[in-house]
């Protein structure tokens, strides 16, 4: 049986609660059902959890894959009335929620409320045979939020009121994906540094990168903030002026105001991992190998890589002061233009690839071009 309960609040003082990390991050889509299909068969994740009718839920259908540490859910509206569907409706299948782990759920709402930000739900305990987990909810761009997980020792599949898919058919693929890197957002223009400060005054972020990017048609401005411990990080991306829309502005135009452009999961092996997603059927921004006959000179010598292999699955390289990393980005995975997935493999390097992303808005100028929306 599962059980909810409200949490009174109370005053707490002080620093904000640590973070664990990337707890879940939810998506809302036209059919659950489906899109499991899609991340079990194209990504190779493992369905492991299932809420709705048969669970006691009148409203949704959820659907939870993990691979390593990395949790999605995928929610559909059960009712044309439901704010999931109204949520597709204006932006199409998109991430809702990026869910984050915290140590007390309770303090988190309440400091990140003291500080400024629109509660959303407030806290409540919910438990089952299993244990207890404490969640709570706060507002940030557009209509993305934040749920505070708490969890108390919980031994469940996932959360209280989800039923372990004991059925769930293995990985159609081996992606190598471990955990979650980093999430992508794309801003409305000027409010860069607006959300910054929302993340650095109510949640205790800092910034710790920035970046200004333009070419011959378009150009856009970002800057990268973080939790104090480094396992959450939100590059956060704006559109500058330029001569042709950017990718932002495509973004923002089809998805229908602010929301998350990508989700970049961390591979151990990124060659293995496209080259796997390739079979799958995924499609990847087209590279042009023009790009690669200068990367000795702009990375230095490559002694543990393949860089044929590299040259053959279109993956970019970036080098910073601790190291270097490695990352390719889908076509999206949806109708719209809008959300994609990166992959990303970090040999040390700390950034986020800023040598490249000259390189990926050209590769994207390409194919809005093939969309008319350049």
């Amino acid at each position: 049986m599962t059980l909810e309960h409200e949490i009174p609040l109370t005053t707490h003082e002080g620093s904000f609660p640590n973070f664990g990390g990337y707890d879940y991050i939810e998506f809302y889509v036209g059919n659950a059902h489906q899109a499991a299909h899609f991340y079990h068969t194209a990504f190779g994740f493992t369905p492991i959890a299932y809420a709705g009718l048969e669970t006691g839920e009148r409203s949704r259908v959820s659907y939870v894959l993990q691979q390593g540490h990395i949790r999605i859910m995928l929610t559909s509206a059960l009712c044309a009335d439901d704010a999931a569907a109204e949520h597709v409706r204006l932006h199409g299948d998109g991430v809702k929620d990026i869910a984050l782990t915290v140590s007390d759920a309770t303090a988190a709402f309440h400091e990140s409320f003291k500080r400024g930000a629109r509660p959303v739900s407030e806290p409540k305990l919910f438990e089952d045979d299993h244990g207890q987990v404490v969640k709570a909810t706060i507002a940030s761009y557009g209509d993305t939020v934040h749920t505070f997980v708490e969890r108390r020792q919980y031994e469940g599949v996932f959360l209280p009121n989800y039923r372990p898919l004991k059925t769930a058919p293995a990985p159609a693929l081996e992606t190598n994906f471990m955990a979650v890197d980093h999430v992508a957002v794309s801003i409305a223009p000027g409010e860069l540094d607006e959300w910054v400060s929302f993340y650095n005054d109510t949640m205790d972020f800092c910034q710790s990168h920035k970046e200004d990017v333009s070419t011959e048609y378009s150009a856009m401005n970002s800057k990268v903030v973080q939790s104090a411990n480094g396992l959450i990080k939100f590059p956060l991306v704006e559109p500058a002026s330029g001569k042709r829309r950017s990718q932002i502005e495509e973004f923002l135009e089809f998805y229908g105001g602010p929301g998350v452009q990508h989700v970049a999961l961390l591979s151990d092996d990124i060659t293995k991992s496209v080259r796997a997603l390739r079979a799958a059927g995924n499609e990847f921004l087209t590279i042009p190998d023009t790009y690669y006959e200068s990367l000795r000179d702009r990375v230095g010598i490559l002694e543990d890589e393949d860089v044929e292999a590299l040259r053959t699955q279109k993956i970019l390289v970036d080098r910073d002061q601790w190291g270097y990393l490695m990352q390719t980005f889908t076509r999206p995975v949806q109708g719209r233009p809008t959300v994609f997935i990166e992959a990303i493999q970090r040999k040390g390097a700390r950034g986020f690839g800023s040598g490249n992303i000259k390189a990926l808005f050209e590769a994207v100028e390409c194919d809005q071009a093939k969309r008319g929306n350049l």
